[in-house]
């Protein structure tokens, strides 16, 4: 029986609203959402093919962050559905707001190769909105509307029997509810900045929640007032425009700013979460420093032991009410005045004053004489692109950006590996103006390996650096060092550079330092294309913020 493609049906319908919703689709076709996808492709809407499920949903997700809009995926039911799961955990847990469309089971009931979707969703966080020729059309701008509301990613299921049902009479569904505000209350605002205006050496550390709120310049205005130095988090690298910014604060912190910031006699914590690796696993500021923290959840959901002062408060509002009581300070009695070599050029040179050296104990390049240098060789207007590992240690301690959208890590919230290769596609899709630069690990390459032909095929401009080191390093320096067997530890060293050859792209081994030049010469004679740079680093140099984590006898 052939479907009368003419006809309004539900998968018609909900492909009408992405495309009224967002600009581009990410996908993998199957017989769950065949007829979503050939709706949209049909008339020629952005839709970019994965080759494995799990990158439909980082490719989504990596169009957010490097944007700001809700990103959309879409896969088949099934084990098209579960093979997402890992990136939709990542998503859930860095709140990255998207759509995934997926097929569910029919309505007349689950058949033998079908799961409970909804509960799996549910066992990590995520909502599921069932699609129906009733509601096809509301129920898929709530989808849209809620991931958005709760900066979350959304599953909109489309049951089998249902996919190409023609629509019926729209059921109304109940509005959503008007979102809380929260506003501090003056005597709380008045202690606060009389806490701040007292502080000889303030620190303000800005998160995403900064950027999410549009108060950024609030923040900096405040800070300049105060005569307060600042950092940031990685998802909010460069919100603040300042000679006076420490950089990403936690584990990627340069050495000498990190001496810095442990001078600070009080924090004022800003949208930022202050996890484990934010905070340097509690070795970032110096024990007893007062840390001030604004947050619109209640204090027990962001309890923190390093939290002196906790203000529940929107944060433009609040920040609004702080400026009001913060007269600016007389620059020369400041922090600033003491510290004049912050806002130098040789502080913020890339140069690895943590390591210069070219090599490793065993031969190998080390990886932050290697970075380093890549600083001064890729493109500024460039989009700096991680997977998760060991190895993401470097490229944000020594690679600037040219904005916070530009510095994407997607795995480091659930402490995965292997989803790179999509992020990067999916950033390259978002911001094909920019040199797309996607840094991984061999384990994680491997592991994400599939979608390195989507990423040829999605990116006009990029440069992928393997930071190799035949190993998964970071089991290497948490157990081996202890005395567990290694073997399960290594990994055959392979040629990253002659993989991506053989699908079309350039590269080359490098295993010094003057084989870098390979890649400067390809960027000096290419605008298009792809140039892969696997590095033999070092399996014996330790990145910051491991040291950091084992010095505090946490595991990663």
């Amino acid at each position: 029986m052939t479907t009368d493609l003419s006809l309004p049906t539900v998968s018609t319908a909900v492909a009408e609203v992405i495309a009224a919703r967002t600009d581009h689709l990410f996908g993998l076709m199957g017989n769950g959402n065949a007829h979503l996808i050939s709706h949209l492709t049909s008339r020629g809407f952005g839709f970019t093919s994965a080759r494995h499920e799990a990158a439909t949903v980082t490719m989504a997700d990596a169009y957010h962050r490097a944007t700001g809009r809700t990103g959309a995926a879409t896969t088949t039911y099934g084990a098209g559905f579960t093979n997402t799961y890992t990136a939709l955990a990542e998503a859930r847990l860095a709140r990255i707001p998207l759509v995934l469309v997926v097929g569910e089971a029919p309505t007349t009931g689950r058949r033998p190769s079908d799961i409970d979707q909804t509960a799996a969703a549910a066992a990590v966080g995520v909502t599921t909105l069932v699609a129906t020729p009733g509601n096809a059309v509301a129920i898929t701008h709530r989808a849209f509307d809620l991931a958005a509301r709760t900066v979350q990613p959304v599953v909109l299921a489309i049951p089998y029997d249902c996919a190409t049902a023609a629509l019926t009479e729209p059921v109304d569904l109940e509005p959503l509810p008007a979102k809380d505000t929260w506003i501090a209350p003056a005597e709380e605002l008045d202690r606060i900045a009389g806490l701040l205006r007292a502080a000889d050496r303030p620190l303000i550390l800005a998160g995403r929640g900064v950027l999410l709120a549009g108060a950024a310049a609030s923040l900096q205005e405040l800070g300049d007032r105060l005569g307060a130095l600042f950092m940031t988090s990685v998802m909010a690298t460069n919100a603040v425009d300042s000679p006076w910014n420490l950089g990403i604060a936690g584990g990627f912190t340069r050495d000498h700013r990190l001496a810095t910031a442990r001078q600070a006699d009080l924090v004022l914590v800003a949208g930022a979460s202050l996890n484990a690796f934010q905070s340097r696993y509690g070795t970032l500021f110096a024990e007893g420093t007062r840390m001030i923290r604004i947050d619109n959840e209640p204090a027990e959901a962001v309890a923190h032991p390093a939290v002196t002062d906790y203000l529940r408060a929107d944060l433009g509002v609040a920040l609004a009410g702080l400026l009001a009581r913060t007269p600016a300070t007389d620059p020369a009695t400041t922090w600033r005045a003491g510290a004049p070599e912050v806002a130098g050029e040789t502080y913020r040179s890339s140069a690895p004053v943590e390591d210069p050296a070219e090599f490793g104990p065993d031969g190998r390049l080390n990886p932050r004489a290697v970075v380093a240098a890549l600083e001064d060789i890729l493109p500024k207007q460039r989009s700096v692109v991680m997977d998760g590992g060991h190895f993401i240690g470097w490229a944000p301690m020594y690679l600037t950006v040219p904005d916070p959208q530009a510095m994407v890590l997607v795995g480091t919230a659930f402490q995965s590996i292997g989803l790179g290769f999509g992020a990067a596609a999916g950033v390259s899709i978002a911001r094909p103006e920019r040199t797309t630069v996607f840094v991984t690990g061999d384990g994680g390459g491997l592991m994400g390996l599939a979608d390195l032909e989507t990423f040829l095929r999605a990116t006009t401009r990029g440069v992928i650096v393997v930071l190799n080191d035949s190993a998964y390093g970071a089991e290497l320096h948490q157990y081996a060092a202890k005395g567990l067997d290694p073997t399960a530890m290594l990994i055959d060293e392979v040629d990253f550079a002659a993989l991506a050859q053989a699908m079309g792209a350039t590269g080359t081994k490098a295993t010094t330092l003057a084989d870098l030049a390979a890649l400067t010469d390809w960027l000096n004679t290419h605008d298009e294309g792809v140039f892969v740079l696997d590095v033999a680093i070092s399996q014996q140099v330790v990145a910051e913020f491991m040291t950091a984590s084992l010095t505090a006898g946490k595991r990663l």
